[in-house]
């Protein structure tokens, strides 16, 4: 002893690092943790050098570093500071996936998909940012290409691209699948190159003319976003009066009288003038966007639809 310095066995180090005979063994003999000396019999022995060489391996590795960066920061040529910024990064890449990985699990379990459909959920959930941009970009390319209305349709599209976050929520998630899923759908697509988008409000009201609904539209426009901004229900007496100044403003613009047959005819007009699936996707970019709803950028026909109706409904003495 003598003021020399302490030597360990492996045994000794196993048991000061809680590191496994064996592994020690391991690094010893790939050179990772070299021996200080040898007993005569030939039994390796280390320092405390060697000790806290062994106790850096051991942190390392615990963060998941592979052993040939291992080596590289034990020879001196990458920092720790260096190897923890990059292996930094590469988890939080892994988190990210888990992260996805457990939305998409959940994702399956709420909605029971059929084999098939698990296995395009999933092939949708991981595509890249640029592999979904593309998707979105090519199905709005696909509506630049054909009549002017689509072209309309296509530049209002333009105005709100759903770009799902790298790191989404549930809701996000599942906002994001539907959405890719209807894009890709020949249906949807022919249907979204015959919606009507401001200020082509005169195609909101089939059957009205041009000249007519361009009048007649904003002012209902207007009057629902009012009524919203609100909150009346359209299935509630609170929207009478939005319902007798629409009808008024229809009598006097159509020259026909108000009476349950306008307003029924009324009602046809606005549920002919408005498709659910084209407003379905507006509500899934504003979810995977995490957009506010704005009660203004709702389609309002279906609520002057519901209001219209009940007011038939519940005034017989109208007839």
């Amino acid at each position: 002893m003598n003021g020399a310095t302490p030597l360990y066995s492996i045994g000794e180090l196993s048991a000061r690092t809680g590191v496994p005979v064996r592994t020690i063994r391991f690094y010893s003999d790939t050179g990772l943790l070299p021996p200080t000396d040898r007993t005569p019999a030939g039994y390796r022995r280390y320092d405390d050098a060697a000790l806290g060489r062994l106790h850096l391996i051991g942190v390392l590795r615990e963060l998941d570093v592979d052993l040939a960066t291992v080596r590289r920061v034990l020879d001196g040529a990458a920092s720790v500071a260096e190897v923890a910024a990059a292996h930094a990064d590469a988890t939080a890449l892994r988190i990210r996936a888990l992260r996805l990985r457990h939305s998409m699990l959940r994702l399956v379990a709420r909605r029971g998909p059929s084999p098939e459909e698990t296995v395009l959920m999933h092939r949708l959930t991981r595509l890249t940012a640029d592999e979904r941009r593309r998707m979105v970009t090519d199905f709005v390319t696909g509506l630049d290409a054909g009549t002017p209305q689509a072209r309309d349709a296509a530049a209002v599209l333009r105005t709100a691209l759903p770009d799902l976050p790298d790191e989404p929520s549930d809701d996000q998630l599942a906002a994001w699948v539907e959405l890719a899923e209807l894009i890709a759908d020949d249906d949807f697509r022919a249907r979204m190159a015959d919606a009507a988008f401001p200020p082509a409000d005169e195609t909101v009201l089939p059957g009205v003319a041009p000249e007519q609904a361009a009048e007649l539209v904003p002012f209902v426009r207007d009057a629902v976003a009012d009524a919203r901004a609100a909150g009346i229900d359209p299935d509630g007496s609170g929207a009478d009066a939005v319902v007798e100044a629409v009808a008024r403003r229809f009598a006097a613009v159509l020259g026909r009288p108000d009476g349950p047959e306008l307003r029924d005819w009324m009602a046809s007009r606005f549920e002919a003038g408005h498709d659910p699936l084209v407003e379905r996707y507006w509500r899934l970019v504003w979810t995977v966007n995490d957009w506010q709803v704005v009660p203004g950028h709702l389609p309002f026909q279906p609520w002057m639809a519901r209001a219209l109706s009940r007011s038939v409904r519940v005034s017989p003495s109208r007839r």
